[in-house]
């Protein structure tokens, strides 16, 4: 052999050995507070400063990516082998609400770090609708799912899945580990402790598997282990990190270590030494020292209020905002007697921030319902006076009329029309007082939306209601329906934009965008109103914990029974199938039409009073509740162009 040739050999094995040694991109990142820089993060992600990284928080319908800044080399050349790699990493999912968790993470490789155009809810922050199994780039997860959706054929509300540039799993198990001795337990991926994955990839045997356990060792036995070869897939080189959403219903989903290995070994981690959950180190030590030092507070506190309390209980200063609102001001000794002391029996219930009274004017048979803010509400006067310029001077049949107020020092009374027959949830869900006729549920809604068009656009001035719900519709000896409760109506004057405020509101009822704007709209309201609709045909609540899986969450439901042309399954049973099947499509399909995700794709209320009149007819399409473009979607028309591919109608046979 020349020595040419024998250099060239010794030349090119050294140059395959320096590119083979080239793929061992390792990571190992015990928290990620000195990692900043290397961490691409976009959406709701970012990185505490404990180190903890925080991928979602607990608003609604967001996403977040957190992805290692470089791509990484998967392959010598697009037509070769995928290199093997192995990750692990701690993850954490902390939902609001306990048990009710949405919708997970994903461990990602992906052409990009962006994933631009991916959706919320259902999709991870990975896909969306329009790309769902035909996506054009190449993008492998590992998703750990908390919430079931029957569209992707999810096996339960708590599974690890393997995808591949779809959100249907290739493979899925529920979530469990196995201990030393092979015995398998079950493992919730939403009881808010750290979890430990390992997901690990063989080329040569073209073998993924994937591990879990809320424990520091890696078991021997994998949960789940699928046959695939990923070189179509892998492109020369990917983006690797992790990817997270929420819905309607939302967890905060973190990540406390990640280590990550082409070609080796993932390192695996001590979970004790890993960045602290919120609340979960030094609470005991917290304790003691707050304990201590606010001792001395305390005393000084209780003796500084119980001055003050004697000072402020005597007193009935008129503030400013009191000659705003007319005479209408009750003493409190009118009130005191009208409720017979405020007793129990004249209790009628809470709302707002305060318990509600019967009771009677003295002098007069006129039957009232008085609020009476509780003491420890901090918020209560600032709600207190909101409650009176917002409604002082409003007059419209299908609202509460408020009488007047009265107030003694910390104590805040409002004075309202007694509605003998409560409110409407008592008359849908569960054991309802009695059963509301087809023909009652359908003049009800009628009557709120006329008295939501007065408030939006009737009068002098524009006002949001933002907490229109069952709960504070309210109904009349002739059981006419009554808006009630404006403790968190937001006044402001028509054509101007509405201030930025803290986010309120009843879970199910909330327009998605308010968790991301602040802003409450009259298209918020709008929202609002589309799930009373859904409520008062169902006779169920927007969220029910206690339906099956796929019944969850309302609106979900309907559009699924819409999609199936079986629309009418929905119907409240204890209607006995006595209702017009007419006014329960229009009312179903409005309400559809009001919960979409995109906020002028809403009608407006006067265009609303119009269909339910039957002065104009719904289209004959109508979107899917959930095509949502968080970034883009104040950008959206009324045309429903943007929507073409989620339109469906439904045929209801003569």
């Amino acid at each position: 052999m020349s020595r040419k040739l024998k250099l060239f050999l010794f030349l090119l094995l050294l140059a395959n050995q320096n590119h083979v040694l080239a793929q061992h991109d390792d990571l190992f990142f015990q928290g990620f507070d000195r990692v900043r820089n290397n961490m691409s993060l976009n959406g709701a992600a970012k990185i505490k400063k404990n180190g903890l990284l925080s991928l979602t928080n607990d608003s609604h319908s967001i996403l977040g990516h957190a992805f290692y800044s470089r791509p990484i080399n998967f392959k010598n050349s697009s037509n070769g082998k995928a290199f093997s790699f192995s990750s692990a990493f701690v993850f954490a999912v902390v939902p609001k609400y306990p048990n009710l968790g949405g919708h997970g993470l994903a461990f990602t490789l992906s052409t990009s770090s962006e994933l631009p155009g991916a959706f919320p809810r259902q999709y991870l922050g990975l896909l969306n609708k329009t790309v769902d199994g035909s996506f054009p780039g190449h993008i492998f997860a590992v998703e750990f799912d908390t919430h079931r959706d029957y569209d992707f054929f999810d096996i339960n509300d708590n599974h690890v899945g393997v995808n591949i540039n779809s959100m249907v799993s290739n493979k899925s198990v529920p979530a469990a580990y196995f201990l030393p001795d092979s015995e398998k337990k079950e493992l919730n991926l939403t009881s808010g402790k750290p979890i430990q994955a390992w997901v690990d990839y063989d080329s040569v045997k073209n073998q993924l598997e994937v591990r879990l356990s809320p424990f520091s060792t890696k078991p021997i036995y994998p949960i789940l282990s699928i046959d695939i070869d990923l070189s179509n897939i892998l492109n020369d080189s990917m983006y690797v990190g992790f990817s997270s959403s929420t819905g309607l219903l939302t967890s905060t989903h973190y990540v406390l270590g990640w280590s990550f290995s082409v070609n080796g070994e993932a390192k695996s981690f001590s979970i004790s030494s890993l960045p602290s959950l919120p609340g979960t180190k030094n609470l005991l030590v917290l304790v003691v020292c707050v304990s201590v030092a606010s001792t001395f507070v305390i005393i000084l506190g209780i003796a500084t209020s119980l001055y003050l309390f004697r000072k402020i209980k005597d007193g009935d200063m008129i503030e400013g905002w009191e000659l705003q609102v007319g005479p209408n001001r009750f003493s409190y000794q009118e009130l005191r007697k009208a409720t017979g002391g405020f007793r129990e029996k004249e209790l009628l219930g809470f709302g707002g921030f305060g318990k509600v009274y019967r009771g009677t004017l003295p002098n007069s048979d006129t039957p009232i319902a008085v609020k009476r803010f509780c003491h420890e509400s901090r918020q209560g006067l600032r709600e207190f006076s909101t409650e009176i310029t917002s409604i002082g001077r409003l007059r419209h049949k299908n609202l509460v009329r408020l009488l007047g107020w009265s107030r003694r020092g910390g104590e805040l009374l409002l004075v309202y029309d007694y509605m003998p027959n409560g409110s409407l949830d008592k008359y849908l869900f569960e054991k309802p007082k009695a059963i509301l006729k087809w023909e009652q549920r359908f003049k009800i809604v009628k009557d709120v939306a006329s008295g939501l068009l007065y408030l939006h656009e009737e009068w002098e001035q524009t006002v949001i209601h933002r907490d229109i719900k069952a709960g504070n519709v309210l109904l009349d000896s002739e059981l006419n329906g009554r808006l009630g409760d404006f403790g968190l109506a937001k006044l402001y004057e028509r054509g101007s934009n509405p201030i930025t405020t803290k986010v309120v509101g009843t879970l199910g009822y909330m327009a998605p965008e308010l968790t991301k704007t602040g802003k409450p709209t009259t298209s918020s309201d709008v929202f609002a109103f589309g799930a009373l609709l859904l409520e008062v045909v169902c006779g169920r609540r927007p969220i029910e914990p206690k339906a099956l899986p796929e019944e969850l969450i309302l609106v979900d439901w309907v559009w699924d029974k819409w999609k199936s042309g079986a629309i009418l399954d929905v119907v409240d049973p204890r209607l006995k199938g006595e209702f017009d099947e007419i006014e329960a499509v229009l009312l179903l399909k409005l309400g559809l039409m009001c919960s979409n995700y995109v906020p002028k794709a809403r009608p407006l209320m006067r265009k609303i009073v119009r269909y339910l009149e039957g002065e104009v007819e719904l289209p004959e399409l109508i979107a899917a509740p959930d095509v949502y473009d968080g970034e883009n979607a104040d950008a959206k028309t009324d045309s429903g162009d943007e929507l073409k591919g989620h339109m469906y109608f439904y045929p209801l046979s003569s």
